[in-house]
């Protein structure tokens, strides 16, 4: 928690905009009922994407959903934030495979985030991911959705106070993640996300495919310098030896075995 609050103290201060001296949003608080929010599950709820389709919090269900809010009159944090997570989400697909999750930007100031503002929103931040809404809740959804996620904001003169929190759900629509601040180490959304994809049931598929989707998530690690994701080979390595080690112990048993089978009584 100690680690976490300089990130969110920073967020909550400045929201989108210079919040007043008498903002209402308590970042210790807001972090507490965030973090209580894990494991918790979520309703169905109506939205429409920046195509004007209707689609639903459930339709969503069967695969890890990462979700953010943001809000299209923000001028600083939310673009900086989509802007980060899109690389982190072009990293996330990479590990563990580009169809193994979804991920939804939800505007929460409505009317102001129609699906015209968050189409805008979106190109303007780069973000054209097939596997990415950006989403207009129905009237009454933000306050719901977000007290189910543990999401906090607050209005203010000219924009809102709000948390800088991705939120991860597993494919039940439990929360199963929370993830602070307007840019992050990689593998605190990568690692959840892998969790999951190892510990669901997936689709039905081949066990080769099974097998090697399983070698490629155990096997990677994360390089500090680059901020990607690269196979461990030095796994590869020891795994080789020991698997050459066992062999020469099992070929020496099953010498001395014949040997001994061949001795006179």
């Amino acid at each position: 928690m100690r680690r976490l609050l300089p990130i969110v103290l920073a967020a909550a201060a400045l929201g989108c905009l210079a919040a007043p001296a008498n903002a209402v949003l308590e970042p210790e608080r807001a972090v507490a009922a965030s973090r209580a929010a894990i494991g918790s599950a979520t309703g169905d709820y109506r939205f429409t994407d920046t195509n004007g389709r209707r689609v639903s919090l459930a339709g969503y269900r069967g695969k890890p959903l990462v979700v953010s809010f943001v809000y299209t009159g923000c001028s600083q944090v939310c673009p900086t934030t989509t802007r980060f997570l899109k690389r982190a989400v072009a990293e996330a697909r990479r590990v563990v495979g580009a169809d193994a999750f979804r991920v939804v930007s939800i505007g929460f100031d409505i009317p102001a985030d129609n699906p015209l503002s968050l189409k805008v929103f979106a190109r303007q931040n780069g973000v054209d991911d097939p596997r990415w809404d950006f989403l207009t809740p129905d009237a009454g959804v933000p306050e719901a959705l977000a007290r189910e996620l543990g999401f906090a904001y607050k209005p203010q003169s000219g924009g809102f106070e709000h948390l800088a929190q991705v939120t991860i759900l597993d494919g039940s629509g439990h929360v199963y993640a929370q993830v602070y601040g307007e840019s992050f180490e990689v593998p605190m959304l990568v690692r959840p996300l892998t969790e999951l994809a190892l510990g669901e049931p997936a689709a039905p598929r081949t066990t080769v495919a099974q097998w090697i989707d399983h070698v490629r998530l155990v096997c990677t690690v994360y390089d500090p310098v680059t901020g990607k994701y690269r196979l461990d080979y030095a796994l590869f390595m020891e795994t080789g030896a020991g698997v050459i080690v066992l062999g020469s112990i099992l070929a020496f048993l099953v010498r001395e075995l014949r040997r001994w089978r061949k001795r006179p009584c």
